[in-house]
């Protein structure tokens, strides 16, 4: 007997977890109100509560992904209350 001549797959591809977008503001503690924008063009990221209106600008890069722009706020913050 001879083996099977079936077409054989490549196995799925792992599907990536996503990264939030949305994120808890560090003053006024509204969980999702925070929101980063991109300027590419300019090198400049944003990142704005909804609910205080409270704002964080960084420089950014290609890699640099939402979640980057927030932990770097929460690293200033922290490092103006040492």
């Amino acid at each position: 007997m001879g083996k099977r001549k079936g077409g054989s797959k490549p196995p799925p591809k792992k599907a990536r977890a996503k990264l939030d977008t949305l994120f808890s503001c560090p003053f006024c503690n509204s969980s999702k109100s925070v929101s980063v924008n991109f300027d590419r063009d300019m090198g400049r990221a944003t990142a704005k509560c909804s609910q205080c209106s409270q704002k964080y600008e960084s420089r950014c890069t290609p890699l640099t992904d939402a979640v980057d722009v927030y932990h770097d706020w929460l690293d200033s913050c922290e490092e103006a209350n040492k």
